[in-house]
């Protein structure tokens, strides 16, 4: 495939005229985004320690908080025209971005990785169902080199090609037709009433569940940019996405929780696959884990991007180069534990975003004016407290939650640092 996106270089911004993207393109990509097996798993974290009324709500509240601040960081992108790591030069230096875009790239490369672990060990389960458990079709290394090859085939295409040609033609009507099916199934299959009335075990306290559960759309602020700097209008970007992300979210993370409970009360990953693998003889499954190759694609695309920022190589290359370091990762890696790599991930983003809000839409008030300076320490600064604020509070209290405070901390440290160093005077005089 050619990429439309090959002449739009990750430091420079989409000229108004090729930004083409509606809210119909953005709520097919966030929709398709919010929804993949490693969300369903997710939501089966959440499953014995919330039980499913307290996991419900730790979903819907923080899917709706961490929806908002995506989006907002999405209207970052459409005013600017850059890309994520791009724009953070705005808010924190030239050089000042580097640190970020290092962060990106490192975690970037271990979501994709994860992401075509899942795909794997999805297939290699549908193929021991279908044929035998020695068949080819249920070897792990055959499908981490076919997922590894897709992902990285679509992270070539470009966001375009992928959203116009594939998602909005058919891809998100194969996705509803299997959220609905295995709602359906659930319905069906499940005593809801007596799931509701069981209490969870307290192992999890509510804050982590909603830690979690906001991790998930704050897992994408650093990629966001990339995509919405493709929008319209700072309007439409904002609502599809907001929406988009929030249903495909909101309901494949609920599924995860009430098929653990239901069919899955062992809490094992291969307990829920077999649970989903018995649906509709596996093919929402399936069709979820082929979604899987969009979370993967957009993985290794933006990790291109970042290292674009870094090294001002071509995308194309640098993906092609990224999806086969993710592929022969996930050759070697096994599936782990992953909450603590969620919440690492919202403990270093979520405070930056804190201060690139605060910058971008009270500060500079949407201005893509660039401060020409190399570091502003007083977003560095904010950054850190924010960072620090989370770290100390998920130790010591664990129970109030951290991803949300640590994020206000920095943007209201941004703010008054920001008022208290006359921002418009070192943005003049930079």
């Amino acid at each position: 495939m050619s990429s439309p996106t090959s002449t739009y270089s990750p430091n420079l911004a989409v000229p108004a005229d090729k930004r083409v993207f509606g809210a119909r393109d953005l709520f097919s990509l966030w929709f398709s985004l919010g929804i993949g097996l490693m969300v369903l798993q997710t939501g089966a974290l959440l499953a014995p320690g919330l039980g499913l009324s307290y996991s419900l709500l730790a979903i819907f509240l923080g899917t709706a908080v961490g929806v908002l601040l995506l989006a907002a960081v999405g209207v970052i992108g459409s005013d600017t025209g850059l890309s994520s790591m791009a724009a953070l030069k705005l808010s924190l230096g030239h050089r000042g971005a580097s640190l970020p875009a290092l962060l990106n790239l490192l975690q970037l490369v271990g979501w994709g990785s994860f992401e075509i672990i899942v795909m794997r060990d999805a297939a290699s389960l549908l193929g021991a169902r279908a044929f035998s458990e020695g068949s080819l079709w249920a070897s792990p290394l055959l499908w981490t080199l076919i997922f590894g090859a897709l992902a990285t085939l679509l992270a070539v295409s470009g966001p375009l090609t992928f959203v116009r040609q594939i998602l909005r033609k058919w891809g998100i009507w194969l996705l509803l037709a299997a959220c609905l099916w295995l709602t359906w199934n659930l319905f069906v299959r499940a005593d809801l009433a007596a799931l509701w009335a069981q209490a969870g075990d307290g192992s999890m306290p509510f804050a982590v569940g909603f830690d979690i559960a906001i991790a998930m759309p704050l897992s994408w602020l650093p990629l966001i940019a990339d995509y919405s700097r493709f929008g319209k209008r700072a309007k439409s970007v904002f609502g599809g996405t907001a929406l988009g992300f929030f249903i495909g979210n909101f309901w494949l993370m609920s599924l995860g929780v009430a098929y653990a409970l239901a069919f899955a009360p062992s809490g094992e990953v291969n307990a829920l696959l077999l649970a989903l693998a018995g649906a509709g003889l596996g093919i929402p499954l399936l069709l979820i884990l082929l979604d899987e190759s969009e979370n993967a694609f957009a993985d290794i695309h933006s990790a291109a991007v970042s290292s674009g920022v870094l090294l001002r190589l071509k995308v194309e290359h640098l993906a092609l180069a990224i999806g086969v370091l993710c592929t022969l990762i996930a050759c070697l890696a096994p599936l782990a534990q992953y909450q603590n790599f969620l919440l690492l991930i919202g403990s270093v983003f979520a405070p930056l975003f804190g201060v690139v809000l605060v910058d971008h839409f009270i500060l500079r008030r949407r201005s893509g004016q660039n401060p020409a300076s190399a570091m502003r320490w007083t977003a560095l600064l904010a950054w850190l407290g924010g960072v620090s604020t989370y770290h100390l509070l998920a130790n010591l209290y664990p129970d109030v939650g951290a991803t949300l405070p640590s994020l206000v901390l920095a943007g209201l440290l941004q703010w008054l640092m920001g008022r208290g160093f006359s921002y418009r005077r070192e943005t003049a005089q930079a």
